[in-house]
């Protein structure tokens, strides 16, 4: 490159001498045949402190004539990674120059640009027209790259109306849903305000929040769902203890108003830190809005107390306690007895339905722990249904091995055959809802064994009493339900009240050892709806001695005294539809 650039300079020098010799006096008439050449800085790679930015000067010291008269001033500014250079140069435009082609030439100043080389990039200019333009080199300054374009306003002023009109429709949806939410809501209240009252007590519906303190007085739950519980707990006070279970602990407490003195009263259930999957199953049935029913504990929220490691439910409250210490001090009556019974049927109808009442689909949920200790009674005397700690939702996505492994639960008294023996039938979810009808059984046994209608009672004593241990094992249960074929004792003196002998009848169809030949709930649930009507018509019947036509005469397989009233006079009210697979 040292000769090259030598032997361009002497012959740089050589052209000027010539130049000189045509120019001198006495050859002026001599035709003038050479054409004019460009002058440029000619250096090779050398340091530079320019920084790319503004003006630099190449700090060049050779400047020469470039050979062809179509060569151009060139300059190259790079920069490495501890230093900047500058190389200047004569080039031809139509050869390529370190792999690119050298435009923008016709410029009397070199402006540089940035170019991709195959050394590099590197910023380039090129010039002509000027002697030495490649030694001052112009570098552009650093510009907004979102230009001025009048296109992008133009279609942004377009899109605008487009986007006010989205933001209105959504708005408009969004208030439709809520006013057609609360136009529902009022429905469903005036519908309940309606009802007619059942047993002289208040109907304190679930569904509609409210909940009863001791002293009677209503208190709204509003102040509870206002809360933000994700960052902000909520001012509970526990009161006493009511209930233990193996899980957790259940305490009355008061659930604090922030602008007044007064209080709601609410129940907690406390879970130890251990027993964070029993918690969180029962919160996330909870959860489900779907669940929400007069027959099923009102949930308000779920909370982790990390101070006092632990989880809380919180639920409404209800002073008379579950069904087993009501039955346990109380005697209940005729009309108490259907009210209960008809209550915890409908809770787990609800529970067991994929469907709700106004249609919409609903995953369908089993208790698998039901019994009396699990049914809470309301001021009303209706049943309500809680402690879901071993609940599963039947939701369609569940496979085989999912059903395989939720395991034999529940308690060994209320246990149906199939779970003691351990053959659910896992490719049919029916057969999880046939083992809450087996427990249901044995829970509205328990209640007719209480109720005066049957004559001389005894003291409240669970499904199969002293047959077992008061907390009897798997095994033990085995052996009375299995091995004998087993059954808490109807005796013949419950039948002698037509109502109960229905309902007697009711409870043999719904422990059955075959799971298929079962009762759904929502047949009990009608049948003890109906009942009264029924016995009211047939009381009436009975006074006219009118005859009862032989159609109506179904027999049940239930041992009666001759003496006894017949239950076939009010085979009517069985005839309703019961299909065990509940199509209705």
């Amino acid at each position: 490159m040292e000769g090259q650039r030598y032997s361009l300079s002497l012959r740089g020098v050589l052209s000027i001498s010539f130049f000189t010799v045509l120019l001198e006096p006495g050859t002026a008439g001599m035709p003038l045949v050479y054409q004019m050449r460009q002058l440029c800085k000619f250096c090779d790679l050398e340091l530079s402190s320019c920084s790319g930015t503004g003006t630099c000067l190449s700090n060049c010291s050779i400047t020469s004539i470039c050979v062809d008269p179509s060569e151009v001033c060139v300059a190259i500014w790079r920069k490495n990674e501890t230093d900047f250079s500058i190389e200047s140069l004569c080039h031809d435009p139509s050869k390529p120059l370190y792999g690119i082609m050298v435009d923008d030439y016709n410029s009397s100043t070199c402006v540089m640009k940035e170019k991709n080389t195959t050394s590099g990039m590197v910023h380039l200019c090129s010039c002509t027209g000027e002697e030495e333009c490649n030694d001052m080199l112009l570098f552009s300054p650093i510009v907004d790259p979102t230009p001025d374009d009048p296109l992008v306003s133009v279609v942004l002023v377009s899109l605008l109306p487009l986007l006010v009109m989205g933001i209105v429709i959504v708005g408009m949806f969004y208030w439709y849903r809520a006013y057609r939410q609360r136009m529902l809501n009022q429905e469903w209240e005036s519908s309940i305000k309606k009802r007619k009252p059942k047993a002289g007590g208040l109907d304190c519906s679930d569904a509609c929040a409210i909940m009863m303190d001791d002293d009677r007085s209503d208190s709204s739950s509003t102040h509870a769902n206002s809360l933000n519980h994700n960052t902000e707990l909520l001012p509970i006070e526990l009161d006493l203890m009511v209930g233990k279970g193996r899980f957790a602990q259940v305490y009355k407490a008061k659930l604090k108003q922030t602008t007044s003195d007064q209080f709601e009263t609410v129940a907690v259930k406390i879970f130890p830190y251990e027993e964070y999957a029993s918690w969180k199953n029962e919160k996330d049935i909870f959860s489900n809005t779907d669940l929400r029913h007069e027959n099923i504990l009102h949930f308000l929220t779920a909370e982790e107390r990390k101070v006092e490691k632990q989880y809380w439910l919180i639920t409404a409250f209800h002073s008379r306690g579950n069904l087993q210490e009501h039955l346990m001090h109380n005697v209940i009556s005729w009309q108490e007895l259907q009210l209960l019974g008809s209550s915890l049927a409908r809770g787990v109808a609800h529970l067991h339905s994929d469907r709700l009442p106004c249609g919409r689909p609903k995953v369908a949920i089993v208790h698998r722990d039901l019994k009396s200790s699990n049914i809470l009674v309301k001021n009303d005397l209706t049943c309500c249904l809680c402690d879901f700690g071993l609940g599963l939702c039947l939701d369609s996505s569940l496979s085989v091995d999912d059903l395989a492994n939720s395991g034999q639960v529940g308690t060994a008294r209320y246990m149906a055959p199939e779970v003691l023996e351990a053959r659910l039938n896992l490719e049919n979810i029916e057969s999880f809802k046939q083992t809450d009808i087996y427990s249901m059984a044995l829970v509205l046994w328990e209640m007719t064994s209480r109720c005066e209608a049957i004559g001389e009672m005894k003291e409240y004593e669970p499904a199969y009493g002293s047959k077992v241990r008061e907390h009897p094992c798997v095994e033990s249960m085995k052996d009375n339900v299995l091995r004998d074929r087993g059954r808490p004792e109807i005796p013949d003196t419950w039948l002698r009240h037509q109502g109960v002998a229905v309902i007697c009848a009711t409870i043999m169809e719904c422990w059955d050892h075959d799971p298929e030949a079962r009762l759904t709930a929502h047949c009990v649930a009608e049948r003890i709806c109906e009942l009264e009507d029924e016995l009211d018509k047939l009381s009436s019947r009975s006074s006219s001695e009118e005859k009862i036509p032989e159609e109506l005469k179904i027999p049940i397989e239930v041992e009666i005294p001759e003496e006894m009233v017949k239950i076939t006079e009010i085979q009517d009210i069985i005839a309703v539809d019961c299909s065990v697979s509940d199509e209705k």
